[in-house]
């Protein structure tokens, strides 16, 4: 994934949990050469409040970069004076769709807005295309004919003039042999892989590919400004 966003010339947010971040500090070191470090919490499979500002102080000591987003794994619901009041500045934990067995977040907004609660802190959904909602997650990508998939992604852009997608490193290896539903392994690997560079390749004439930080205007000073960015959880929010 990272040699794709090379080639192509794009920048991501890596959203990855402190407890990825302790155990693999190469892969964390690679990151942080040209891509924003963002908090997944401190552990996938479990959620204390303690955990947002542990997390980003862990992140930043292994990184060396300030990190301002957070992603909720699985999307759960996060107190978000809770996420604001441990110094992020950006809040990616929502997906307004319907998915069923999960979550039904039909009624919520699907554009960036300041949280009503939580002032100062902005909320980035991921995207679904307008009155439909058709879904433009990993899963949809994944499985969803890319015709579909493509005038979805034109629709947010032309208008909402905003475009959130995510993708976890995860796919673009070998699943088989997991026991996982056909839905997560229909396309895998390199084929996934292939899937996603012809869908970013069209992608990229349709607007300006930013991280997280750069869309929310927030300076980090222990790096360079870049403008040639996008995002992953890895994720791509396009203004």
């Amino acid at each position: 994934m990272l040699d794709l966003a090379g080639r192509l010339g794009i920048t991501l947010t890596c959203f990855t949990t402190a407890d990825y971040a302790e155990h693999c500090p190469g892969d964390m070191a690679r990151v942080g050469e040209r891509h924003e470090v963002a908090s997944h919490g401190f552990y996938h499979s479990s959620f204390e409040d303690d955990d947002l500002k542990k997390s980003k102080d862990a992140l930043e000591r292994i990184s060396g970069q300030s990190v301002t987003s957070f992603r909720r794994a699985r999307f759960a619901p996060t107190d978000e004076c809770a996420i604001r009041d441990a110094g992020y500045t950006v809040n990616s934990s929502s997906n307004p769709i319907w998915l069923p067995g999960r979550y039904n977040n039909l009624r919520a907004p699907r554009l960036p807005h300041e949280s009503a609660d939580a002032p100062g802190l902005l909320n980035m959904p991921i995207s679904a295309s307008p009155v439909l909602r058709v879904p433009l997650f990993w899963l949809a990508i994944k499985n969803l004919p890319m015709p579909l998939i493509r005038s979805a992604s034109r629709r947010c852009l032309e208008r909402d003039g905003y475009l959130n997608i995510f993708f976890h490193p995860w796919e673009f290896c070998d699943l088989d042999g997991f026991g996982l539903p056909g839905v997560v392994t229909r396309r895998q690997g390199q084929t996934m892989l292939d899937r996603l560079e012809r869908y970013l390749t069209w992608l990229q004439p349709q607007g300006e590919f930013v991280t997280f930080r750069e869309y929310a205007g927030v300076s980090d000073p222990g790096r360079s400004h870049r403008r040639d960015a996008e995002d992953a959880e890895m994720n791509k929010p396009a203004r």
